[in-house]
């Protein structure tokens, strides 16, 4: 993996180019540098931006740092000398272009010479067409990205004509396998199964968590780091149940426990899960809705892409109450609602994240997502690298 696009909403829901474009790409490149941080946003890895035309022409790229960000330009930018004057200067200056949505007669193709990174969007090309730029763009040294490949056979022909790079929902989404490749996790399946047993001893707990020396260690290590600001060093698994209670270590020891159960999938996707589970808790404290309950439905949204299996299989060794599994199943409750509403806003479907009808405030899930994000970053870094 090497980076994320950050998506940014037109306030006006306008064409590309807008006004309202204009301003929301302007304040994701403030927010990106003053507010929520670069490095937290992308976890030190490319950050994909698009540029409108005026925001290319204004120089609001020179915001970020040239190794922080590679910046996208879409095919609705009018090329004239103004635009490649400016891609000269960015590219002079260390910074690097992508060209986004490229398609053969594209007139952006005369973007090309100053061009890192080429996108294509494999949904409305051809296979022909999609390896004939590949080709064409080799000698370049330009990698194609393609665009949409959210199922395994669009992954491998997009591979097969040229594409090195990938973009797409395929990567957090099953592969359904046969044999006993889930019991292979049933351990750490039974464990965060019995650590959200509603009525679960402080004693039990212990108990469970003192069972594997590695969480026992990581648990330790969790505490005493800055995600949960302890002035003293904590020293055993009762003193930190006593500082902190069950809540926190179930939460952790949960996360843990899903770190484990990724292994052999994409790291990033114990991460999105983490994400998920902490915007879900947050959004559902200022909801209607149980927020442990919520936590743990965000939490287990990616469980079928883990392990490879149909959510109703991965589920069966959790003991979720009926509300949590109709929601990962898909069908509709709050529960679900809440975790619909975080997708969206993941993925960028901004109409679908935000007129959710459990959403009064336009605020909430820009800041639980901030939030976050913030959160997820922190204990995979001090926690998920065992």
């Amino acid at each position: 993996m090497i980076g994320y696009e950050l998506l940014y909403r037109d306030g006006a829901n306008g064409p590309p180019g807008a006004v309202g474009a204009d301003m929301a790409g302007a304040r994701l490149l403030a927010d990106a540098v003053l507010d929520l941080r670069l490095d937290t946003i992308t976890d030190g890895r490319t950050a994909f931006i698009n540029l409108t035309r005026s925001l290319l022409l204004n120089g609001a790229a020179t915001l970020l740092r040239p190794e922080a960000a590679v910046f996208e330009l879409g095919e609705d930018i009018s090329v004239d000398g103004d635009v490649l004057e400016a891609c000269y200067s960015l590219s002079a200056s260390g910074f690097r272009l992508a060209l986004d949505d490229l398609a053969p007669g594209s007139t952006t193709e005369t973007l090309l010479p100053f061009a890192a990174f080429a996108k294509t969007d494999v949904r409305k090309l051809s296979r022909a067409d999609v390896a004939d730029l590949a080709r064409r763009l080799a000698p370049r040294g330009v990698p194609l990205v393609a665009k949409n490949v959210d199922t395994r056979a669009v992954f491998e022909w997009t591979r097969e004509a040229g594409c090195s790079l990938f973009q797409g929902y395929y990567f957090c989404t099953p592969e359904t396998r046969s044999g006993g490749a889930l019991t292979t996790h049933l351990t750490h399946l039974r464990l965060l199964s019995a650590l959200n047993q509603p009525r679960l001893s402080m004693d039990e707990l212990e108990e469970l968590v003192k069972q594997d020396a590695v969480l026992s260690l990581r648990v330790l290590q969790c505490i005493n780091s800055a995600a949960f600001a302890i002035r003293r060093e904590v020293r055993s698994i009762r003193e930190a149940l006593v500082l902190l209670g069950m809540g926190p270590i179930r939460k952790w020891a949960s996360v843990w426990c899903l770190a484990k159960l990724s292994v052999g999938a994409t790291s990033e996707l114990a991460t999105m899960a983490m994400l998920r589970a902490r915007a879900c808790e947050l959004m559902a404290e200022e909801l209607d809705v149980d927020t442990n309950e919520m936590f743990l439905v965000g939490l287990c949204s990616l469980l079928d892409a883990m392990l490879n299996r149909p959510m109703k299989d991965a589920l069966n060794e959790l003991p979720l109450s009926e509300p949590a599994r109709k929601a990962l199943l898909g069908e509709k409750n709050p529960l679900r609602s809440v975790l619909d509403a975080v997708i969206a806003y993941e993925t960028g479907s901004w109409e679908d994240a935000l007129t959710s009808d459990l959403i009064h405030d336009e605020a909430t899930l820009p800041r639980a997502y901030g939030n976050a994000l913030a959160w997820a970053r922190e204990i995979s870094a001090a926690n998920l690298s065992a």
